[in-house]
């Protein structure tokens, strides 16, 4: 079973979006530019805890 990343975004602080997990993630903390429906733009999206 693999983990999952729950990203969310930095504006608006949804948590829209959970990716599997890589080896090189378990130490840096993910950050993608995603869509979110919410600020109905493309905004940086952070791994949360």
């Amino acid at each position: 079973m693999t983990k999952k990343i729950v990203l969310s975004c930095v504006q608006c602080g949804n948590r829209n979006y959970t990716v599997p997990a890589s080896k090189e993630s378990t130490t840096i903390r993910t950050e993608r530019k995603k869509y979110c429906a919410h600020c109905n733009a493309h905004t940086l999206h952070k791994q949360t805890l």
